[in-house]
């Protein structure tokens, strides 16, 4: 089967093509910018998803079974100083490649990597989220996300393009920068190695997340392929929901050298719903995936990768800072 991934040298496009390649597909990814490390899992293409010109022709020669669409612009924070490029990126990207996929004469399915910042603050007695609540995102990234999850729609219902959308909830695992899991683990593994003094820097430690391993998600997308109905939309994500002093005290029992929370103001964000749950059960009926790795073995699994990362086994992402990002042409 022929598999393309955009956004592959993201977090998740780049667990996926390796899980896809392992298991005997052929598979091309792309992305403008080269993988951080060495790419072992099919072709890779630089190639802007906003960019007709060069994604065409692509199509149309590797003429892809499915295509699982996790191009994206995918920090909120990021979206909140650069809007229009978020929407530009996001949204652009995704009527660039259906278009694409129109004019190449192409049916595949298509999965599309939606998000949970579409719902915005949900009360509590919503909680954990369906896929029936209101979308009220809250800044630019969940807007531009809930315009990709109904371009999908409106593609299938207009075109018969089959196309499955995932809202994902909190993903993380080794190699993840730039989320909560990934900033406290480098930290704590910092302390660790001496680079840092024992205090681990800190934001809310009240916020509340359901948070899914890296490898399960990318087994429920592709079973959202294999088993998910086309047209539908699906919450994607952990059964669990942790605070973040919750994590934080996992983090703890992980390193081998004691510190004291810090909390800080910089890392104290505006814009975070209090508590992201989603409702999985219209999933796991479909296609009976069930998260399987613990939180603890994910947070041992962050740890140990950011050992060999700040020992310089391998290079990091574009950027390793405490402040929140400001680069843009992030992928999910």
């Amino acid at each position: 089967m022929n598999v393309m991934i955009t956004g592959a040298a993201g977090f998740i496009g780049g667990f996926l093509a390796e899980q896809c390649s392992a298991e005997g597909h052929r598979v091309l990814g792309f992305g403008p910018e080269a993988p951080s490390k060495a790419w072992t899992s099919g072709a890779f293409e630089r190639c802007d998803i906003r960019d007709r010109s060069r994604l065409l022709p692509l199509l149309r020669e590797f003429r892809p079974d499915r295509i699982f669409h996790l191009a994206a612009q995918s920090y909120p924070t990021v979206s909140m100083t650069h809007p229009r490029e978020t929407l530009d990126i996001n949204i652009g990207g995704t009527v660039n490649l259906y278009e694409c996929v129109r004019e190449a004469e192409l049916m595949p399915t298509i999965v599309v990597a939606c998000s949970s910042a579409e719902y915005g603050l949900v009360a509590a007695a919503d909680l954990p989220t369906r896929e029936t609540h209101p979308l009220r995102p809250l800044h630019p990234y969940g807007v531009s996300k809930v315009g990709q999850d109904l371009l999908a729609l409106q593609y299938f219902l207009n075109y018969g393009i089959p196309s499955i959308r995932i809202r994902i909830f909190n993903t993380t695992g080794p190699g993840k920068i730039g989320d909560v899991c990934s900033d406290l683990t480098r930290r704590a593994v910092e302390i660790e190695l001496g680079m840092r003094a024992p205090h681990l820097r800190v934001g809310n430690l009240h916020t509340r997340r359901a948070l899914i391993d890296v490898r399960d998600m990318t087994r429920g997308l592709w079973m959202a392929a294999e088993r998910g109905e086309p047209g539908e939309v699906y919450n994607v994500g952990g059964q669990e929901i942790y605070a973040v002093q919750e994590i934080v005290d996992r983090i703890r029992a992980g390193v081998s050298v004691a510190f004291d929370p810090d909390q800080d103001p910089v890392l104290m964000r505006g814009c975070d719903e209090p508590v992201i749950a989603g409702d999985t059960t219209k999933f796991r009926t479909r296609t009976g995936w069930a998260p399987t790795v613990p939180l603890s073995q994910t947070i041992q699994d962050m740890l140990e990768w950011w050992r060999r990362a700040l020992k310089g086994e391998f290079s990091v992402g574009p950027d390793m800072a405490d402040e929140p990002k400001t680069y843009l042409g992030a992928t999910q």
